[in-house]
């Protein structure tokens, strides 16, 4: 669910602003999960620009308190959400760990980076949701690891596939978003940034991404 139409517009044009969204139909990317597809949206290069940055960390911080009150502990999914999610627990003045998609193989073994006590509210910062399969991973290993009680989980940007709204929801995990794949679709074409061509595109690619071919 995103914020609100608002946020998820001026998201949509920042993210369009420093190209964090590619597009290459011809030749299109692969995803962890081997699905093809014609758009790839790089949130990281959102560190690189301190007022769009400012601006993220901004409404995720006071999104997070409005809706979920004061968290006991920030925690980022790494490596996406490590950079924004600790912005924003400084921004909150919280504590932060960062959630890998595994246990290291040597030294400790941690799969939680940082002090986490038991039984803990946490909200978990995440920077794209496209299946929902690695952000609830790391939630998992929060429950598992420390009996973290999952306050809910904020994110830059999401797809909506329907996957990933079922996972959510079989996890019972509350999922909020500053900006969605509507609003960057809308934005891309109303900016020109999106000929009409590449806009059906892209819809068409979004109702089946696991069965589309370029």
């Amino acid at each position: 669910m995103i914020l609100t139409e608002q946020t998820a517009n001026k998201t949509a044009e920042l993210l369009l602003q420093i190209n964090a969204i590619k597009l290459n139909p011809q030749t299109p990317f692969t995803w962890a999960s081997g699905w093809k597809s014609p758009i790839y949206c790089d949130n990281r290069i959102i560190l690189s620009y301190p007022s769009i940055r400012n601006y993220i960390v901004a409404e995720m911080a006071k999104s997070v308190e409005q809706i979920y009150g004061q968290p006991d502990v920030i925690a980022g999914v790494a490596t996406g959400a490590i950079g924004v999610g600790a912005l924003v627990a400084n921004y909150l003045g919280l504590p932060f760990v960062y959630v890998r998609p595994e246990p290291k193989k040597h030294g400790r073994k941690n799969q939680i980076e940082g002090f986490l006590e038991q039984h803990q509210n946490v909200v978990v910062i995440e920077d794209l949701i496209s299946t929902g399969k690695s952000s609830l991973n790391a939630v998992e290993a929060l429950k598992t690891e420390a009996n973290a009680n999952i306050k809910g989980m904020m994110a830059i940007f999401t797809y909506g596939f329907e996957i990933a709204k079922e996972n959510f929801e079989n996890a019972k995990v509350d999922l909020r978003t500053l900006g969605d794949y509507d609003s960057l679709l809308n934005q891309a074409y109303k900016t020109n940034y999106l000929n009409a061509k590449e806009l059906e595109l892209l819809k068409t690619w979004r109702t089946n991404p696991a069965q589309w071919k370029p």
